[in-house]
């Protein structure tokens, strides 16, 4: 099993970030822009990857009393993942990307990994920036 994390923090309040981080409907704004999410039956997804135009049949979890996302694949369990959010200092949250490849064979590497994770907290920070830009304006 190889694990991956990374953290970044956001200037907003955790359920500000959460609450964007878990839109269904929103969650190609932060994903990997190759990776789009299908709701079938919750927890059931469906997981769209571009870069192999390959489906594969997924779960995604909602947690939000303890503002976190868990999500992995369904039929073989290869993947898994989770984002926590997390309340700092000043009205700043925490936001942590775990991801864990349980099949080597599914594990694309560091540097891929890495680039995916640190793209989607960005991706992330500047949709709750524009949310919270416009709930102020």
């Amino acid at each position: 099993m190889t694990e991956y994390e990374r953290s970044r923090t956001m200037p907003a309040q955790p359920e500000q970030v959460y609450d964007q981080a878990a839109d269904l409907g929103r969650l190609d704004t932060w994903l990997p822009e190759a990776l789009h999410v299908e709701p079938d039956v919750l927890p059931a997804v469906t997981v769209h990857e571009d870069r192999t135009d390959a489906d594969t049949s997924a779960l995604l979890r909602s947690r939000p009393d303890q503002m976190r996302l868990e999500w992995g694949t369904r039929d073989d369990g290869s993947y898994a993942g989770w984002l926590q959010v997390a309340g700092i200092d000043s009205g700043a949250s925490e936001v942590t990307l775990h991801l864990s490849f349980l099949d080597k064979r599914h594990d694309p590497g560091e540097a891929l990994v890495g680039e995916a994770l640190d793209s989607s907290l960005a991706r992330l920070e500047e949709q709750v920036r524009i949310r919270v830009d416009n709930a102020a304006g």
